[in-house]
């Protein structure tokens, strides 16, 4: 009988492979260092067989034999790692694409309209479309009046325990508290969460860095909290009341005041209550420098479709925070002191996950991911460090050992570099292929497909 076309190229592919009869379900990545997420040497001229949604085996290329159903891609060369996790994200649907043309396969969602994000990570997870993998807090708790109006609202005690049930039954993965949740607030989320086994992470105004360790915070984001904790808290408090603008100008200036052996003793504490930090550099570095015509023009701006660059606004933001020259200078010093507390975090055994806040305003949904590796090595961190914070530590941060790691049984999510990222941390820039979820894809189809 007469092959068509697309079997015709199959079965010649799958004899090119090396593969016996039958389309081929699995992969070889053969010849590549491969850096395993966990902080193990890179072990060198390996294969890297992925089967379905599974990393099969991770052996050296020498004595390998080819496996049946495997389609061979020569990596020789080449460096093969996890995956990437932005560990603080707000997903949209025209973000999917970039991020995994980024290499970026696992996305932390912080917040969006609950049905909405709920039923975009439900339809990730089904295979819908190509997607990262998507966890997601849904809608984050905040106190009346709540900065945002798809967040979900609450003005006492009890009201924050039944928004804890609410998203539990929605089948959230964690959940996040916002500025104005107060401490016996937080308090009753944190207790209410224990009960359904849910985390939970915070953006913190009205409640300090040490208060939410001590509550039983799992993770802290943007280092928010943290000025409360080493200095004087009551001017920054009455800030975040006044508003959401208020309070983090405030907070941001708030670093560059604060003394280092406060910073070090705020950072042990955190270290030693487990609590995970995301810091978002890239957002603290990102408003620093928005009075630099240079930002808005970025080259990497075009990865955004201009309906969702529109959106963003980035004069009508300046405009409502009421920010100016003086703001700016001033969010300038105070980011020696935010990579001086990263630097004490890491030394008294802290871990950090990488997150960017994408989409928000110019950060760009999976390059963020990069700039932030790279901020956090300026910091201080190791190219080692970053890549854990990025891989291996986010996914400990989600809870999920199936992510993050280069080994057999785990995820078949993984990047294919053309540069090693421990010799220069740019070079997790160098992405030439992606799997998720056991499929391969060529960086540059992907781009196309935009």
């Amino acid at each position: 009988m007469r092959l068509g076309a697309a079997a015709l190229a199959l079965a010649m592919g799958a004899a090119a492979g090396g593969c016996h009869r039958g389309p081929p379900d699995g992969i070889a990545l053969v010849g590549a260092t491969v850096i395993d997420g966990r902080g193990g040497p890179p072990q060198r001229d390996m294969v890297v067989v992925t089967r379905g949604h599974l990393i099969e085996s991770v052996t050296p290329r020498d004595g390998f034999h080819m496996p049946r159903h495997t389609r061979k891609v020569d990596a020789t060369g080449k460096f093969v790692m996890p995956g990437f996790i932005d560990a603080h994200a707000h997903v949209e649907r025209w973000a999917l694409p970039r991020y995994l043309a980024y290499g970026v396969t696992s996305v932390r969602d912080m917040h969006g309209t609950l049905d909405s994000i709920m039923d975009l990570r439900e339809k990730a997870s089904l295979n819908a479309f190509t997607s990262p993998r998507i966890y997601s807090a849904g809608a984050m708790i905040d106190a009346a009046p709540a900065t945002y109006p798809n967040a979900l609202e609450v003005h006492d005690n009890s009201e924050a325990r039944k928004a804890v049930d609410k998203l539990a039954v929605k089948g959230v993965d964690y959940l996040k508290v916002y500025t104005r949740v107060t401490p016996p607030m937080l308090h009753a989320i944190v207790d209410e969460a224990n009960s359904f086994g849910l985390r939970v992470a915070g953006h913190l105004g009205l409640t300090d860095a040490v208060t939410a360790a001590d509550i039983g915070i799992r993770s802290i984001e943007h280092m928010s909290g943290v000025p409360e904790s080493a200095g004087d808290a009551a001017p920054l408090y009455a800030a975040h009341e006044k508003s959401f603008f208020a309070g983090w100008t405030a907070f941001e200036k708030s670093w560059a005041g604060l003394d280092s052996a406060a910073l070090e003793r705020v950072a042990r504490h955190l270290a030693q209550k487990n609590v995970i930090l995301v810091p978002t550099l890239v957002l603290h570095e990102l408003y620093s420098r928005l009075d630099d015509p240079a930002v808005l023009r970025a080259p990497w701006l075009a990865a955004v479709p201009p309906v969702a660059r529109t959106r963003w606004n980035v004069p009508d933001m300046i405009a409502r925070a009421g920010w100016g020259p003086a703001d700016f200078a001033a969010f300038r010093r105070s980011r020696p002191n935010q990579d001086l507390f990263l630097r004490e975090f890491l030394r008294a055994g802290g871990v950090i996950a990488a997150g960017t806040d994408a989409s928000n305003q110019m950060l760009v949904p999976g390059f963020s991911e990069h700039q932030e590796m790279e901020l956090l090595v300026r910091a201080g961190l190791t190219p080692a460090d970053a890549l854990l914070a990025a891989t291996h530590d986010a996914a400990v941060l989600l809870g999920a050992d199936s992510i993050g790691v280069v080994a057999p049984g785990k995820a078949a999510d993984l990047i294919v570099l053309g540069r090693n990222p421990l010799d220069n941390i740019q070079n997790t820039q160098s992405i030439e292929r992606v799997v998720v979820r056991g499929q391969l894809f060529a960086v540059d189809s992907i781009r196309r497909s935009w």
